[in-house]
């Protein structure tokens, strides 16, 4: 298990900035769901496998304290930036952890988000630190959007394949004690059910939208992790497959910029 969760956190190693600059950021609706269910301000949200940090500033008005836990010095260095950059807010702090250890105190934490994340995780482990650091009445959120985001029928079925391909060659060319594992996300309501850890469970489905342009819908695709794992790995014949994925976005485009409607789905348990 030690072997997967380095491997896990290798994967995100590199690519912090391409991450950053493109991905979606994190739904409001996360927090007006979370602080409903909670029924009061969050005094401390723990942001697990908070990456950039993108899904940890929504909560900066909305939190007395943020903790964003990120195991990757890269994707961590990136929010350590941004935070800098935004004069420190004292109640907002980012630090190295995995999902099992979070080395906060029993029964300290409102909510415990994992936005895109929680698929890297072992989730028995997980869920076992999850619950010993919620407050009865705390709640866990595992959100997730569907990849690709939704835009026109062609150029999401480009996307599709050259993920597919990406995660194709990643799996041939790394060795196998080396490969990253994920868990499906699939299955992220029935491991909350089963655990017992929780007295309420559901699943909420929603929706956000984005402005992109040609450049910021193929760097998305870029920032997904079997891609770039891919290309660490000798797979230059993506390149060209990646220019032809650019020539199609351009023409759809056309120059101009849309809205981009990302379907999320958050799996939820309270304690």
């Amino acid at each position: 298990m030690q072997d997967i969760r380095r491997n896990n956190v290798e994967r995100f190693k590199g690519f912090g900035t391409l991450y950053d600059q493109n991905r979606p950021a994190a739904p409001t609706e996360v927090v007006e769901i979370l602080n409903t269910y909670l029924g009061t301000k969050p005094r401390l949200v723990a942001d697990v496998g908070c990456g950039t940090g993108l899904s940890s500033w929504i909560w900066l008005n909305e939190a007395e304290r943020i903790i964003g836990v990120e195991p990757s010095d890269d994707m961590r260095a990136v929010a350590e930036a941004k935070w800098e950059a935004a004069g420190k807010p004292d109640h907002l702090r980012f630090v190295s952890g995995l999902s099992h250890e979070l080395g906060l105190p029993d029964g300290s934490v409102d909510i415990v988000t994992c936005s895109q994340s929680f698929h890297w995780m072992e989730p028995a482990s997980t869920l076992r630190e999850f619950a010993r650091v919620l407050r009865p009445g705390g709640i866990f959120a595992a959100y997730d959007c569907d990849w690709p985001p939704i835009l026109d029928w062609q150029l999401e079925q480009a996307y599709q394949q050259l993920v597919a391909e990406a995660d194709h060659q990643a799996s041939s060319l790394e060795a196998r004690e080396n490969q990253a594992h994920k868990w499906s996300k699939e299955g992220h309501l029935q491991q909350i059910s089963q655990s017992g850890l929780f007295r309420y469970v559901r699943e909420i489905v929603f929706h956000h939208h984005e402005t992109f342009d040609a450049d910021r819908y193929v760097n998305l695709a870029l920032s997904q992790g079997g891609l770039q794992t891919a290309l660490k790995l000798g797979a230059d014949e993506l390149l060209t497959a990646a220019e032809e994925f650019r020539a199609l976005a351009n023409r759809i485009f056309d120059g101009q910029t849309r809205k981009v409607l990302f379907s999320y789905r958050m799996r939820l348990g309270i304690i």
